[in-house]
């Protein structure tokens, strides 16, 4: 077997969306898992359309889920001059023609074809045009596609397929300005490219017959195909942004880890037994294209955010830090760290939730609740959260830990004559403000009693102004 030539192929008209990237980790895993080359090439001969933020944002995705590719980036832009000498080839071999049918009179024969119910196609009437060009026209070439017979390939995914040749025209491959096609720089870019396989979505499974028909024309070796069907929303339709049609580097920003992404991706059109989380390894130890699904896979948030949620209690405290400044989180001393983090995890889905409950935990409070403010707003709350301030200010020696922290407040509960979780409503409102959070001793561990304190001393200045 020759060796496993993949290649992901974007194009820069817009920014990179997870149906992209799971085609891209497709390709990926199959070129790395049997030692050979996954290759990046940027589809940009769109140059009215193309985006240098969306290449960019491209390039940032790989670099986010470390989905690393060989050799330098391609860009299609750079390779007019390649592209134009094939096209020159084929005229000179009569493979290929000119053709001086002016747009105006296509746009008016397919009305009329489809005004009659009929698939319009063209009718070749240039094929062996020997006459005089017609002045002032600009032609585009075409292909000699062949008249009879079939196109057949074998898909990996969706098994045999035959195409009448009938059923297919001259197509253009170099328009009136001299700029090449979509299939027709594909098929040239791949195979010099060395591609010997081709996973992509089935959005292009009608390309791949004109495909075939270039690479014949040109004696390429034409690649495996397989064709993986679209993600769909759970009703069954086309993903729109509201199901997660989003830009990849939406989800970082949405607080989710490439990792959880990726597990999430592939298990969207690939199983492999019962087996829902993966490793990198073992996604390359047990990927295989002849395995993809033929049916289209359901996007699922709830299973994205429930994966999310798992590598994310997989993070130890130097792995959060190095990714805490990109939400604008400041990174809390090593003692905050090692008590809260934990706290947080069991919390939180996302990273932006993580930040959210540390900054709620670290932070000051602004504002309080004011249902929990009514709740807590009454004499004996008051009286407590006074008396509590006192007993921490009396202490000979700071609690050091989370169970220290819990023993000061169960000692000043039996002082009181309270049962400990009676305290807790009036403790956190005094200590975040609001009704959730971490565990109130957790929180009084990381935060010391000083910090503890002055939290009380606001909230009990709050319950006074309310009661005025």
């Amino acid at each position: 077997m020759s060796k496993i030539v993949t290649r992901f192929a974007p194009s820069p008209t817009g920014y990179l969306h997870i149906g992209g990237l799971r085609t891209a980790l497709f390709n990926y895993l199959y070129a790395r898992a049997n030692g050979g080359k996954f290759l990046l090439r940027i589809e940009d001969t769109d140059l009215a359309r193309n985006s240098i933020d969306a290449k960019e944002a491209i390039l940032q995705a790989f670099a986010w889920v470390g989905m690393d590719y060989d050799g330098e980036v391609v860009y299609q832009s750079q390779r007019f001059s390649l592209y134009q000498e094939y096209i020159d080839r084929l005229l000179k071999e009569g493979k290929a023609y000119y053709c001086y049918m002016q747009k105006e009179e296509l746009d008016k024969n397919r009305k009329e074809a489809e005004a009659k119910g009929q698939v319009w196609k063209y009718d070749n009437r240039y094929r062996d045009f020997t006459d005089t060009p017609p002045a002032g026209v600009k032609p585009v070439v075409r292909i000699k596609a062949p008249t009879e017979g079939e196109i057949c390939f074998l898909d990996g995914v969706k098994g045999e397929i035959r195409i009448a040749a009938k059923e297919l025209d001259d197509f253009i491959i170099a328009r009136s300005d001299g700029t090449p096609t979509y299939n027709f720089v594909v098929t040239i870019d791949d195979a010099l490219m060395g591609v010997t396989d081709v996973i992509r979505g089935d959005d292009h499974l009608s390309n791949t017959p004109k495909q075939i028909i270039l690479y014949q024309a040109l004696s390429f070796v034409i690649p495996r195909f397989y064709h993986v069907p679209m993600i769909l929303n759970p009703q069954g339709q086309k993903l729109s942004k509201r199901d997660g049609a989003m830009s990849v580097m939406e989800y970082k920003t949405l607080g989710f880890l490439p990792q959880a992404l990726l597990n999430f991706l592939v298990r969207l059109g690939w199983s492999h037994k019962d087996q829902e989380i993966f490793s990198m390894q073992e996604m390359l130890d047990f990927f295989n294209p002849n395995s993809l699904n033929s049916a289209p896979s359901a996007y699922n948030k709830e299973k994205l955010l429930w994966l999310n949620a798992h590598y994310l209690h997989k993070l130890d405290c130097k792995q959060i830090n190095t990714l805490l400044p990109f939400y604008g989180a400041e990174i809390p001393n090593q003692r905050a760290q090692e008590i809260l983090y934990p706290e947080i995890k069991e919390r939180s889905k996302t990273l932006l939730e993580f930040v959210e409950i540390l900054k709620t935990c670290l932070t000051s409070v602004v504002t309080y609740d004011e249902k929990m403010l009514q709740k807590v707003k009454n004499e004996e709350n008051i009286h407590l959260l006074k008396e509590f301030m006192i007993y921490l200010q009396s202490l000979k020696t700071p609690f050091e830990n989370v169970q220290e922290a819990e023993q000061e407040i169960a000692t000043f509960a039996d002082f009181q004559g309270i049962k400990a979780k009676s305290f807790f409503m009036p403790l956190r409102f005094a200590l975040l403000g609001s009704p959730g959070g971490v565990g109130i001793a957790p929180l009084m561990s990381a935060l010391g009693a000083e910090v503890v304190i002055e939290r009380i001393k606001q909230a009990l200045e709050i319950l006074s102004k309310s009661d005025s």
